[in-house]
């Protein structure tokens, strides 16, 4: 998707050729804009799937989420890192492992909110070993749920989360896929 190779261009930074940081329009700061077109991007992948709700993981991806939801007309339901006052113990739940912050987060979603039976659509900001990912096919198939596919904003394809999901049988898209990073630069596949 040239639109966000143009972002990460201008405003990606690369750290220690093993990070991307993209907080000045997807992880901190977001560009509304950009978030809409990416939205109608997944959509249109994912037009012919039968989506009944879209799932992420609580932070990055809720704006991308958000926008996927609005395009197809179906609810979006996010994971919850932390326990909410006002949700009992009735969840599905998982542990998830954050490659990024390096640390594991017990994560839940309200059985209420997924169903046996709907189609669901996992979107994330970052593929890089799968595990946010896994987590999320866990909790759509504690439900009884099938997963509809995998909609990646940004791909390492250089470690093995892609490969991981696509044995497992889920199918994945992502916007974009980043060979590997040199010298403070981005190489794309």
């Amino acid at each position: 998707m040239q639109v966000l190779k143009d972002k990460i261009e201008a405003e990606g930074v690369v750290i220690q050729n093993s990070l991307l940081k993209v907080d000045s329009f997807l992880n901190h700061q977001l560009d509304p804009e950009l978030m809409v077109k990416l939205g109608e991007e997944f959509a249109h992948r994912f037009k012919d799937n039968k989506v009944t709700k879209v799932l992420t993981i609580e932070s990055s991806g809720i704006a991308v989420a958000i926008m996927v939801g609005l395009a197809l007309k179906v609810p979006v339901v996010f994971e919850r890192k932390k326990k909410s006052a006002v949700c009992n113990d009735d969840v599905y739940s998982t542990t998830v492992y954050s490659f990024t912050k390096n640390e594991s987060n017990y994560v839940t979603v309200a059985k209420e909110l997924l169903t046996a039976g709907e189609n669901v659509m996992i979107i994330d900001d970052f593929l890089a070993n799968g595990e946010a990912a896994l987590g999320l096919t866990h909790i759509v198939e504690q439900a009884g749920a099938h997963v509809a596919g995998i909609g990646i904003v940004i791909e390492k394809s250089f470690q093995p989360g892609a490969e991981k999901l696509q044995k497992a049988g889920y199918r994945v898209e992502s916007l974009v896929r980043i060979k590997s990073f040199s010298n403070g630069q981005v190489n794309y596949v």
